[in-house]
């Protein structure tokens, strides 16, 4: 990754990876560690809500610090994707739920865990995979559900998108066409969808990226795919096929950036340089309070307070360690 930002000159320099934890995971065993799909959280929260929250903000942390060791500071996750029945197994255990009050829930808990690690979170797939039928790697899905049955699918990315959070900067289109909203184009290529359901319904205005182009949902030369993908409204292509004829077509052929994808990719290198140092203040800040003589656990709920979690949890803990906060600081 120093080599990449190197070449390129920009020391803060976006390199994106796909590590949602289970099967889809870039980084693997041994050599990294083997973290549980979203299908493990979604299966916690129908025993214990709360304790399904905390445990996909602390595991969405730990990947958070191998990628930052790494140098990687976008992490393609949390999948939004609210599960239907039959749902192709491309999306199967890697989803939250089928409900989108959890996905949403745990999708918030999985990007504030990347932010504790100092990585971005990239919300994806909208306007929502949870009912494509077929892989999308392979075959375009089509979804022929009414608009007020895909207002569910839509629901945990108007939630998170209009947190007033900046870890939803970043955000994924499907390839999958949704005949209730454009009968010709996959939301990645409609203008209609990107215009009026994602940047419309849902609300999202940060940076907006293409699922892969080179996947087969999509149909024609892998350079004309993304120049109709950045006409519809993308600010970003995708493009992970590594096949270096295609990445220099499309690198020689496509317009700059836009005003508007410039703007997001600056405010995420803002973003980035804020993560890390207030990862750091909360170090020295956790050293702090066991130099006065708190304990590791009592520093943590100290540390879950500064992070703005002191809800009822954190009072118990402090209530259960028989101390006052004040005659320690």
């Amino acid at each position: 990754t120093d080599d990449l930002r190197s070449l390129s000159s920009r020391p803060t320099l976006p390199i994106l990876i796909d590590q949602e934890g289970g099967r889809v995971a870039r980084m693997k065993p041994p050599h990294w560690s083997d973290f549980p799909d979203g299908r493990t959280f979604d299966r916690l929260y129908a025993i214990a809500p709360a304790s399904a929250i905390a445990a996909a903000r602390a595991n969405a942390t730990a990947i958070a610090l191998e990628l930052s060791a790494c140098g990687i500071t976008v992490n393609c996750a949390p999948l939004l994707d609210v599960r239907q029945p039959g749902t192709t197994d491309a999306i199967g255990d890697r989803a939250l739920g089928s409900e989108p009050l959890r996905v949403a829930a745990l999708g918030r808990a999985i990007l504030a865990g990347l932010a504790d690690g100092g990585v971005v979170g990239v919300i994806k797939h909208m306007p929502g995979h949870g009912r494509a039928l077929v892989d999308s790697h392979a075959t375009l899905p089509r979804v022929d559900a009414d608009a007020a049955m895909l207002e569910s699918d839509i629901a945990p990315f108007k939630a998170l998108s209009r947190v007033p959070h900046p870890i939803a900067a970043m955000g994924m289109t499907a390839h999958i066409l949704f005949s209730a909203w454009d009968d010709a184009l996959p939301a990645t290529l409609s203008p209609t969808i990107i215009a009026r359901i994602i940047r419309g319904a849902i609300g999202f205005d940060g940076l907006l990226m293409s699922d892969d182009i080179s996947m087969g949902a999509l149909s024609g030369d892998v350079t004309d795919r993304a120049i109709a993908g950045l006409a519809a409204g993308l600010d970003v292509i995708l493009h992970c096929s590594a096949d270096l004829g295609e990445m220099t077509a499309l690198a020689t052929q496509l317009p700059p950036m836009t005003d508007a994808a410039l703007i997001g990719v600056l405010a995420f290198m803002v973003w980035v340089l804020w993560a890390q140092l207030m990862a750091c203040l909360l170090v020295e800040f956790v050293a702090a309070l066991r130099g006065h003589g708190l304990t590791r656990r009592e520093a943590e709920v100290m540390r879950l307070v500064a992070l703005g979690r002191s809800n009822d949890r954190v009072a118990t803990e402090l209530a259960v360690s028989g101390r006052t906060v004040a005659k320690h600081l």
